[in-house]
């Protein structure tokens, strides 16, 4: 397994995400939001830029961690402003050299669409990236259609396409409104179709219908459990650190939902430190590292 950090955890700077990762020995960084900008919509002298910095800290771009159809089913606007943020993500991808790109399933909100119509539209984007080696991963994220382990493989079963796999998010299914156990009821459902994982930790607080981000190893993910069978497993792919958690603030869920800016990244370079010395620990106590 190797570790990488969602950039926009750390900070909105690149230059000081960079050596933080590399002082944690990570092997590379997963791309949101950069200088207050979403992966589309970054430029040449930004990319420039970022190649710089990935040959200065011998680092690689392990995903772009894309917004793509965390839209309105049934908009068409919406629909082709999004098929336009895939297209430009996927010369992003083949810029810096990355495999993968995370997408979505639809916000959860009437109209509910069928599981075959979200699959019709994912068509869509499957046809983006045939003919490169460019795989599009799904992520169960409870506030899109798929927001579970079972409903990511719905699609995916449907889909049944080489370029469409999982990225898998423990402590997204601690708030799954269908109440999936992230580990290992979840974790064993998805596994077969895993390319990608992102790691962050937290609890339900039922009274409240909100979830707490936690430093990881104090919420409700196993993530002990998790390791030792991802070990057994012989999972090879990255595990990506995204905490949301911050040490004195509770993010806005808006700001959660669509991540960018300072506002996010606030404390997130300690929030990060706190972790990774967390998530290390776990997986050399599982026999991961």
């Amino acid at each position: 397994m190797r570790l990488a950090v969602i950039t926009d955890e750390v900070s909105q700077d690149l230059a000081k995400v960079m050596p933080l990762a590399k002082e944690f020995g990570l092997s590379g960084i997963e791309i949101r939001s950069v200088w207050n900008k979403a992966p589309h919509e970054l430029d040449k002298s930004d990319i420039t830029l970022i190649k710089k910095l990935l040959a200065d800290y011998e680092m690689e771009v392990c995903s772009i961690a894309s917004p793509f159809f965390k839209c309105d089913y049934g908009d068409e606007a919406q629909f082709r402003e999004h098929m336009e943020i895939l297209r430009k993500c996927i010369d992003l991808a083949g810029e810096l050299g990355a495999p993968i790109i995370r997408i979505f399933t639809f916000w959860l909100k009437p109209p509910f669409p069928s599981w075959d119509e979200i699959v019709e539209k994912l068509q869509h984007a499957v046809k983006l990236v045939e003919g490169t080696n460019l795989i599009l991963g799904i992520e169960n994220e409870p506030s899109t259609m798929a927001t579970n382990a079972r409903k990511v493989v719905e699609v995916l079963t449907r889909l049944n396409h080489p370029q469409v796999k999982a990225v898998w998010d423990p402590g997204n299914d601690v708030f799954d409104p269908d109440r999936e156990v992230p580990y290992p009821d979840g974790y064993r459902i998805i596994k077969p179709w895993i390319v990608h994982i992102h790691i962050k930790d937290g609890r339900w607080r039922a009274e409240e219908k909100r979830f707490e981000p936690t430093p990881i190893g104090e919420g409700e993910v196993d993530y002990l459990g998790q390791f030792r069978e991802l070990v057994q497993d012989g999972y090879k792919g990255y595990l990506s650190l995204e905490t949301h958690w911050r040490p004195t603030t509770q993010l806005p869920e808006d700001i959660v939902q669509m991540p960018k800016g300072e506002q996010f990244s606030y404390m997130g370079d300690v929030a990060t430190r706190e972790c990774l010395t967390r998530l290390i620990a776990l997986l050399k106590q599982a026999g991961a590292m």
